[in-house]
């Protein structure tokens, strides 16, 4: 029986390629697609939803897969863990929002309307939050800096509103999402916090966390080889209690 791939879904804003450094550390064949509205595909012209973006992304997936998605992709993994679970093998979900509280929405859709009014503002923001205080070499965050400011900005407004109210849309469904769920982050991620990852393990039947200390929110990019070891781990895992 063939391999089943492992499927990765990057962020609002990025694209395939921020999954480099973890395709590198991953002992399994592994596929990176571009979300709608990034990288190759077609630039966002009107609003869409998160059920929009996850059918669109299942078209292109593995017939089965282990998927990954980080933030954005993160929620767009869950969507279809819940509603097409013959095409997960495993979920897991990096650096994802869950549950936000009022003030965690209020900041969200604060960033949202700075991206609609001043986008600069928001890649130097974004890149603040991701790497301040990291080692993450200066060559890397400026070919973050360089995707996030290569984004048409009104697709890039489009999917950023997904993000921003994602969270709540698939919040009522998690307790049905049946395949085994792992979620991690980075302790010091100010926007997919520990507490958010706690969250959706504990709202996931059977669901496990993970908090990888002194990372940020780049973690495919910071902790890349921490990332990929716990993928695999949590793979291998599952596929033994399946035996």
């Amino acid at each position: 029986m063939p391999e089943i791939p492992v499927a990765l879904l990057h962020g609002v804003g990025l694209d395939a390629s921020m999954w480099a450094p973890v395709r590198d550390a991953l002992k399994r064949h592994s596929v990176a697609l571009d979300l709608p509205g990034h990288g190759r595909q077609s630039a966002l012209t009107l609003p869409v939803s998160l059920a929009d973006l996850a059918a669109d992304v299942l078209d292109r997936l593995p017939e089965r897969s282990h998927l990954v998605g980080f933030s954005l992709g993160a929620l767009i993994a869950q969507h279809i863990a819940r509603f097409h679970p013959d095409r997960v093998a495993t979920l897991t979900c990096v650096n994802s929002v869950c549950q936000r509280t009022e003030a965690e929405s209020q900041a969200v859709m604060a960033r949202l309307a700075s991206a609609e009014h001043n986008f600069p503002a928001t890649v130097q923001v974004s890149i603040d939050r991701w790497y301040t205080g990291t080692s993450v070499p200066a060559d890397v965050v400026e070919a973050t800096r360089r995707t996030l400011e290569a984004n048409n900005v009104a697709s890039f407004v489009h999917a950023y509103r997904v993000f921003a109210t994602g969270d709540a849309v698939i919040g009522p469904e998690l307790g049905r999402i049946q395949v085994p769920t792992l979620a991690v982050t980075g302790e010091l991620d100010p926007g997919s916090t520990p507490d958010m990852t706690r969250r959706l393990a504990a709202a996931i039947p059977g669901a496990k966390s993970l908090v990888v200390p002194g990372a940020r929110h780049m973690l495919p990019v910071q902790n890349a080889d921490v990332l990929a070891g716990a993928i695999n781990d949590f793979i291998q895992e599952s596929e033994g209690e399946r035996a």
